[in-house]
């Protein structure tokens, strides 16, 4: 994503937050790209394992079996 300065000043926390999700920002001076915003190592999100824990409450048992429409290709 690329914003103008004047944007940029308007919206510092939104484009923060969006680089820190991992999007790239641009910060451009006269829409010539002027300046990228990074997010510094320490400062990325760690992942964190099983955030997700307990949001599937039911899988069939054939869940993994090989579908019809593609046993001809077994």
């Amino acid at each position: 994503m690329q914003v103008n300065v004047h944007q940029a000043k308007s919206q510092l926390s939104k484009l923060i937050e969006r680089a820190l999700a991992g999007e790239e920002v641009i910060i451009a001076r006269n829409n010539k790209p002027t300046v990228r915003l990074e997010v510094l190592p320490e400062a990325r999100r760690k992942r964190k394992l099983g955030a997700l824990q307990g949001l599937v409450k039911y899988m069939a048992d054939d869940f993994d079996d090989p579908l019809d429409d593609f046993k001809d290709y077994g």
